[in-house]
């Protein structure tokens, strides 16, 4: 506590001490962003704020309608639930003006109602649902805002569908798949008796791989468990193949039986469907490095061929027999390096388990520790998500695109600190940072909300030395609660070297009790749950070492 104070404390002696122009010479430094844009932009905007809140003299120029205290809360209700979901309409002062009608034209056209700026009871009632949906939390609004393409505003759309008879535990848009995908499924399922949630969780029916070698999952759906002869002929059943490229997903149907990763042959977005007894080995362009296995593939899941393959385009009928032969000799100099793992991707399959295993797992039903810390390091990137989305509605003057073009170039200045982080201790590393954040000349506050909005967008566009290193800059800052982050990424290893061994201190400085709860904060017992999967049993369960015993030795009298 008391190195966060005097953090503080410096920063507010270093930004007094920093000119701008000082502070814009710094080399390394991050561009735009340390010059304020975003952190003062927010400031700007609550100053702006505040200054509407003072009482103001104004010359009274005609009677307004009076407005009861009952209907003018219910405005403020509808103006907060709105700034939330991001349609900013300012102040919730009670009082609907021009700026709170258009934020109701435009939320009404988001729902695909006529944009009228005058709310419906019906319109009203979703509005009010989904943000005091959104305020408490839980697994199941997590689940949604992550895995919905919409994001936090998908919760909306799920209470319309709801209020609408529209049950959306129908669509598989619940279980983490993209949106190509999820409709898919839905498309399936619409034409078949199994609905999509039960579709969703039959083996055999979703199989996911890297079929292209990019990083990111692919996907296999396989019409013949559906039972439906809409999809079957006496000769095969339709196979859609959803294969990630930079664009989305690029569907490719076949008619196939019994289908495997290993039958498919991907470039990009284009397939081909190959003999079902080829053997699969790597590209020979490619020498095999062993790979350590992925925490969720340590699961039994759902579906069978969940192991992700790639296919030597050259591999003959002996191709197998040579390998087990000749084992491939790692490369680690050549070759060309490895696609970086995709957390987006690794979330998406966790959040399919998850749902396919009934819901996030408790102290009571934790069985696999890794599949808990899957849980909760994707919950995290959930919350953290959301939180910054909530912090870029504010930034008056900047657009999203330029918040994420700034961003970015945060990565170069942060890159040494993400790599520290594989290497040297704990304490090593916040001291690293803590140098680096008294040259940059902002203000706490300007950091810390520069920060949050950088955590998010680099989980958002996938980019970890930008998440990470915005998670660091947090932590140093006194913002314990984001320690555990850089715990989830040296267990699981995105962005970082897997570390057990330094990946223990962040998790304790993330277990701080005295810290300001920024993850799933309405599950207390979520610290507890974590602390039995990092370290096996709480510390008070711990048994107490025996006492070390000396050796003895006799040793003869000359």
């Amino acid at each position: 506590m008391f190195a966060r104070y005097s953090l503080i404390a410096a920063l507010s002696i270093s930004a007094a001490a920093f000119p701008v122009d000082q502070a814009q010479a710094q080399e390394g430094i991050v561009g735009g962003i340390i010059g304020g844009i975003i952190g003062g932009a927010i400031a700007n905007d609550q100053r702006n704020r505040a200054q509407r809140a003072q009482p103001q003299v104004r010359q009274r120029t005609a009677p307004r309608p009076a407005v009861s205290n009952v209907q003018r809360e219910q405005n403020r209700s509808v103006q907060t639930a709105l700034n939330h979901f991001g349609w900013n309409v300012g102040t919730p002062d009670g009082a609907i003006g021009p700026r709170s009608r258009a934020g109701i034209s435009e939320y009404q056209a988001f729902l695909g109602f006529a944009g009228t700026g005058q709310l419906s009871e019906f319109e009203r009632n979703i509005l009010l649902t989904a943000h005091q949906r959104a305020i408490s939390g839980g697994p199941q609004v997590a689940q949604t805002v992550s895995s919905h393409p919409q994001g936090l505003r998908g919760l909306v759309l799920v209470v319309r569908d709801e209020m609408s008879g529209r049950s959306p535990a129908q669509s598989a848009g619940n279980y983490g798949l993209p949106a190509a995908v999820a409709s898919a499924v839905d498309e399936i399922a619409a034409s078949s008796d199994p609905s999509a949630a039960q579709l969703v969780q039959r083996a055999g029916f979703i199989q996911l791989a890297d079929l292209n070698g990019d990083g990111r999952t692919d996907y296999i759906l396989d019409t013949s468990v559906t039972g439906s002869a809409f999809w079957c002929s006496a000769q095969a059943c339709t196979v859609q193949v959803f294969v990630s490229t930079p664009e989305g997903y690029v569907r490719n149907d076949f008619q196939a039986f019994n289908v495997t990763p290993a039958m498919f042959t991907c470039t990009r977005g284009t397939c081909e469907l190959g003999a079902p007894q080829q053997p699969v080995t790597v590209a020979a362009a490619q020498p095999a490095v062993p790979a350590a296995p992925s925490p969720t593939t340590d699961v039994a899941l759902s579906v069978p061929s969940a192991q992700p393959a790639a296919r030597n385009p050259d591999a003959g009928s002996d191709v197998g027999a040579t390998i087990a032969a000749a084992p491939a000799i790692p490369n680690f100099f050549g070759g060309g390096a490895p696609a970086e793992r995709s957390l987006a991707s690794h979330c998406d399959r966790v959040n399919l388990l998850t749902n396919a295993n009934g819901g996030f797992a408790t102290r009571d039903t934790m069985t696999d520790a890794s599949q808990v810390l899957n849980e909760q390091f994707c919950l995290a990137r959930t919350y953290a998500m959301a939180d910054g989305e909530e912090l870029i509605a504010q930034v008056q003057g900047v657009s999203a695109a330029q918040i994420t073009e700034q961003c970015m170039a945060f990565a170069p200045s942060l890159q040494p600190f993400v790599s520290a982080l594989s290497v040297q201790p704990q304490d090593e590393v916040m001291q690293s940072v803590s140098a680096f954040v008294l040259q940059t000349g902002m203000s706490p506050q300007q950091l810390t909300d520069t920060a949050r909005i950088c955590l998010a967008v680099g989980y958002r566009q996938d980019n970890m030395d930008v998440a990470v290193g915005a998670a660091l800059l947090l932590t140093t800052l006194g913002e314990r609660a984001y320690g555990e982050l850089m715990g989830h990424h040296l267990v699981q290893g995105f962005g970082a070297t897997r570390r057990d061994d330094l990946a223990l201190a962040w998790f304790e400085l993330g277990f701080d009790p005295a810290k300001r709860a920024v993850f799933a904060p309405m599950q207390p017992e979520r610290d507890s749950l974590l602390r039995d999967a990092v370290f096996g049993q709480t510390p008070q369960q711990a048994a107490p070492a025996a006492p070390a015993t000396l050796p003895v030795f006799a040793i003869p009298q000359q």
